[in-house]
């Protein structure tokens, strides 16, 4: 499958190309990425503190397999706890175990691209 052609970096004067749709180089994708990561904060300070912890694990042992994997007709074993809605900072539904689902890994990063477009890159 061919390739898009490269076009020029979306920062004002620089000279570099974007081989992705991003539309930034290599060097103010990656400067970009940290920006972001820097504003989002930790995962402590988003809510996944102990408490968080110890309701995952729990509720891990309740809901051990994947929801999606048995929508398919696999049993593949849950490892995150995702929030069906984001919870973009609302404490209520952030503790709502009906927004609650276990995914597998795979399921989970497919999700979250999905909804952040390409892992929290809007």
């Amino acid at each position: 499958m061919p390739y898009k052609p490269a076009s020029p970096c979306k920062i004002p004067g620089c000279p570099h190309l974007s081989i992705d749709k991003s539309g930034y180089c290599a060097k103010h994708k990656k400067e970009l990425q940290r920006q972001q990561d820097k504003e989002r904060g930790s995962s402590t300070q988003r809510g996944y503190d102990r408490r968080w912890r110890k309701a995952r694990v729990r509720y891990l042992r309740e809901h051990p397999l994947c929801v999606e994997c048995l929508k398919e007709g696999q049993v593949i074993a849950a490892t995150e706890v995702d929030h069906i809605i984001a919870t973009k900072g609302d404490s209520v539904l952030f503790w709502d175990e009906n927004n609650w689902q276990a995914l597998c890994h795979y399921h989970h990063s497919v999700k979250t691209a999905k909804e952040d477009g390409a892992f929290g890159n809007k």
